[in-house]
């Protein structure tokens, strides 16, 4: 099977930075997809950003400008760094990524989530 463990998640003050970082694990072939999702609570899961193995990147409008996404393929990781951190920034943030499995072919995995506080 395929793990995703998120780290970095902590508490910060406003303006301030955080780098979250996501490593897929298991019987992977190839990831076509990864992406980083928020949930605040009472508030519908979002995507943050995402790459797809092509290189391309997607941002919310929310974090454009002051998150980029990032993934080291050799050690199947992903990265988020979040510069210019808001109080509005305040949620759990999840790993997502489709990959490629030898038996199953392509699934959707998600990781058990990294809380991320920001304080004014």
């Amino acid at each position: 099977q395929v793990q995703l463990v998120e780290s970095g998640g902590g508490l910060v003050q406003a303006g301030g930075s955080l780098r979250l970082s996501c490593t897929a694990s298991g019987s992977i072939i190839s990831i076509n997809f990864m992406g980083w999702y928020r949930q605040a609570p009472g508030k519908q899961r979002e995507l943050v950003a995402a790459t797809t193995g092509g290189g391309s990147t997607n941002y919310a409008d929310s974090v454009k400008g002051r998150f980029t996404i990032s993934r080291d393929n050799a050690k199947n990781t992903l990265y988020l760094q979040m510069n210019s951190l808001k109080a509005e920034d305040t949620a759990v943030y999840y790993c997502n990524a489709e990959v490629v499995t030898p038996w199953v072919g392509e699934y959707d995995y998600w990781g058990q989530g990294t809380q991320v506080t920001v304080s004014s």
